[in-house]
């Protein structure tokens, strides 16, 4: 199968996580830019999917069959993504050529990139032109093709035809052009998906992402140094999260949830370091998504350590839904989490 970024035609999302399996169908149009059709979720084992391999294929694809028989889906068409060390993003400049130039001679220009060429897919899109005359910015990406194999081996097995491989920071990337106003075209936007395992980082300017990287810290970090520091069992540190709020953080736990909120926000100040972003490039806003988004703390220590606004971001802000069909406490609360499937379930094939 083709890895693609781009095409026409609506599909549904498929997010493959480390510790749940989400699905999104929207339909484009009515009172608001989309309508939410349906939404399904379903927690994975945490030995399931490890640093973004699956580790039991049959697993994930029966868990995802349970999901979409719950569902009415109006398509079979489906997209999901890939992130972490699988993956290359890389702005390069090349002479002005037109896409079908381009494709021709893409895998020649990757092969000065990408080392194993013959083990990745590889896609691009133009940016438009370089800073030099006669020049013009690509993005280049490419995936290892073991990692996108089983991850197209888990829609077939689960009953859907994946169309669409995306990468994550993209899905997200989407997800907030929909649901936000575009900002000023001369600041910056950071968003920034906080998964189980992975960390996904997108510093954009206008409509164009300037730095993508990925971080090996995540939810399940702030768990293990709950089950440490406390010596109680992995499933105890996990729920413990999930249920402390600002008026029940003691300082013990405080102490240890902002450890790896340190760490974190420190990625995302070295992310705008490496770009050079100073006192006289506005960051507009940094915008939090992903399942581990809404860790207690968390928020507060990046706003600290940045100077910049802090929001959780929302990817049904700008959805229309049937409140007897999608309860909307409910969507309010697992929004973070939906964001990328939401993303994906944006995309076209």
């Amino acid at each position: 199968m083709a890895f693609s970024l781009f095409g026409k035609k609506g599909v549904i999302g498929v997010d493959i996580g480390s510790s749940s399996i989400k699905v999104v169908e929207l339909r484009e149009g009515g009172k608001k830019a989309y309508q939410l059709m349906n939404f399904g979720i379903a927690p994975l084992p945490s030995d399931v999917v490890v640093d973004g391999t699956i580790m039991n294929t049959s697993l994930v694809a029966e868990t995802l069959k349970s999901i979409l028989g719950n569902l009415r889906l109006k398509t079979k068409d489906a997209a999901t993504s890939v992130a972490g060390t699988a993956v290359l993003i890389k702005k390069i400049s090349l002479p002005t050529m037109t896409e079908a130039e381009l494709e021709e001679s893409i895998q020649w220009e990757a092969e000065q990139y990408i080392t194993n060429i013959n083990e990745v897919n590889i896609d691009f899109h133009i940016l438009g032109p370089g800073t030099e005359e006669g020049q013009m910015s690509v993005l280049l990406v490419g995936a290892k093709k073991e990692i996108i194999n089983e991850r197209v081996n888990v829609l077939v097995e689960a009953g859907l035809n994946p169309v669409v491989v995306d990468v994550d920071a993209f899905a997200i990337e989407n997800s907030f052009e929909i649901n936000y106003p575009a900002p000023d075209p001369e600041h910056l936007v950071v968003l920034v998906n906080v998964g189980a395992s992975v960390t996904n980082i997108n510093i954009v300017k206008g409509s164009a992402s300037l730095f993508t990287r990925d971080i090996s810290v995540g939810g399940r970090v702030f768990s293990e140094e709950i089950q440490k520091s406390l010596r109680m069992s992995s499933d105890e540190a996990e729920a413990m999260k999930i249920s402390l709020t600002p008026e029940t953080v003691t300082p013990k736990i405080d102490k240890v949830l902002r450890m790896t909120s340190d760490n974190i926000a420190n990625e995302i100040k070295k992310s705008q370091d490496f770009l050079g972003i100073g006192g006289e490039v506005k960051v507009a806003g940094i915008y939090l998504s992903g399942g581990a988004s809404k860790t207690v703390g968390l928020k507060d220590v990046i706003a600290e350590k940045t100077g910049a606004p802090v929001e959780i971001m929302d990817p049904f802000r700008n959805v229309e839904y049937n409140p007897r069909i999608f309860d909307p406490n409910y969507l309010n609360n697992i929004s973070p989490a939906a964001s990328l499937a939401f993303g994906l379930g944006l995309r076209k094939k």
